[in-house]
């Protein structure tokens, strides 16, 4: 086995404007990119390297956590962490003289407890690395023109199949696009069915980006309130009965983790058909439910085609892939097609072609399953290790299903983005919940997500976040 390198080579710079946290990733990142760190070398032990360094242990958690779900390192219980075997030092460099030169950043920082993101350690790369090299070896003369703007045959079949299976939605592959994640589908919706000035529901709380989103392309943004049955109806209906779209997310309603009710769920259909609107479903995290029956999509019963369904891979393949998929009500497919190829002239045809054959020999749905048994014990895991280190300081609320759990600090004295600011600094990254809501209170909390802790770190990161708070 590897020794690790001198502390002082991992040293951090105290008078830099980079946190601690990123310098220390740095750090680490470039001793294996120039073999320093060779595959499989163990890394000192948290507790050592933090007394060495003289910061917090929860940021060197943080880091290792960080690395681990980005495949660069690994932790065994009895051996520690080590680097990845089979990681190699990157062409064309020699190891270095062990000194703590700054390397360049990599991209956007990552840090557990980060909302959005599928459990990077679980993605299935030999996989995906297989079918990639087999995609670019026999590329076809038609796989290098323009894609169809409506997206890729194959993967549209693919995804009807699957939405058939897992959601009960029947649909054909004309009513689908293949969209550049969920953003992609809200406009393409928004133009198909809304003009300036027109009003919109939108969740409170909810996704800021959808309400950002309409509010800029000239739309009146009706915040209507959410409660334990998930979109307030009535509400929306006495405040903006002519609204054009809802948009909502039924199944696990962002952030508060609520289902909508099948009373409610009757009412929106209802107001759909009375009034002439329209519903765009998001259904983000729909495969990730741990107890008690699934609710059904809001597409499956919606018997008037009223619902425009969203989908994406990158809660569960990688964000950075940028796919995402819309059914449309069959009556706007024509409409659909035009709109497409004045938009752009569809999705790159490399990563349909991959995500495809993914999916068609069964990959997808494994990983899904794998995922699933994953989230739900390290979902238990940092919900224990966060009772036993908060004790009465903590309220956890859990829901059936979702990506994370939402925190609320009774004690507190000071406000949850303060909470969130002190946990950053620490290189963890909550979420308020007061940052969700547009008009309505919910009260203040820290939206966890467990998706990148594993078990094992499970009481690394609670205890981390317990000295970040105070």
């Amino acid at each position: 086995m590897n020794a690790p390198p001198p502390f002082d080579a991992l040293a951090v710079d105290r008078t830099s404007d980079s946190s601690l946290h990123r310098q220390l990733y740095e750090r680490i990142q470039g001793a294996i990119g120039d073999g320093r760190l060779a595959p499989g070398a163990r890394l000192p032990a948290t507790r050592n390297l933090a007394a060495q360094l003289g910061v917090a242990r929860g940021t060197v958690d943080a880091v290792y956590a960080r690395l681990a779900g980005e495949g660069r390192l690994v932790s065994r219980r009895h051996s520690g962490t080590i680097v990845a075997p089979g990681l190699t030092p990157a062409p064309g460099r020699t190891p270095a003289a062990a000194s703590p030169a700054r390397t360049p950043p990599s991209g956007p920082e990552w840090s557990p407890l980060q909302l959005g993101l599928p459990a990077l350690d679980l993605f299935p790369r030999k996989p995906w690395t297989r079918i990639h090299a087999r995609q670019a070896r026999q590329l076809s003369g038609a796989a290098m023109l323009y894609p169809d703007p409506m997206g890729l045959p194959t993967l549209r079949e693919a995804i009807a199949a699957y939405l058939a299976v897992s959601r009960g939605i029947t649909c054909t592959t004309d009513q689908i696009v293949v969209t550049h994640g969920f953003q992609d589908a809200l406009n393409l919706t928004a133009e198909l069915v809304l003009k300036p000035g027109d009003a919109v529901w939108t969740e409170d709380p909810g996704y800021g980006f959808a309400q950002r989103t309409l509010a800029a392309r000239g739309m009146a943004i009706t915040a209507v309130p959410v409660d334990e049955e998930g979109l307030c109806v009535g509400w929306g209906r006495t405040r903006a009965p002519d609204a054009r779209l809802a948009v909502v997310t039924p199944t696990h309603q962002f952030p508060t983790g609520v289902a909508l009710s099948p009373r409610r769920r009757r009412e929106l259909l209802d107001w759909a058909a009375a009034s002439g609107g329209w519903v765009l479903e998001d259904d983000y995290d729909c495969e990730f439910h741990y107890s008690g029956r699934k609710p059904t999509a809001l597409k499956a019963l919606d018997l008037r085609d009223r619902v425009f369904y969203a989908g994406s891979f990158s809660k569960t393949l990688l964000p950075s892939l940028r796919l995402g998929y819309l059914v449309l009500p069959p009556q706007l497919a024509a409409a659909a097609g035009t709109a497409q190829q004045l938009r752009h002239r569809g999705v790159a045809m490399f990563e349909q072609m991959a995500v495809a054959e993914f999916m068609r020999q069964g990959h997808f749905a494994r990983h899904l399953r794998r995922m699933m048994l994953a989230y739900k014990a390290r979902r238990a895991a940092l919900v224990a290790a966060l009772e036993r280190r908060f004790g009465d300081r903590i309220e956890i609320v859990l829901r059936a299903g979702g990506l994370h759990v939402l925190a609320r600090f009774p004690k507190a004295e000071v406000d949850d983005v303060e909470l969130a600011r002190r946990a950053l600094q620490a290189g963890l990254k909550p979420s308020p919940l007061s940052g969700q809501c547009l008009s309505h209170d919910l009260g203040q909390g820290l939206l966890l997500s467990f998706t990148n802790v594993a078990e094992e770190r499970a009481s690394d990161v609670a205890e981390a976040l317990f000295q970040a708070l105070g």
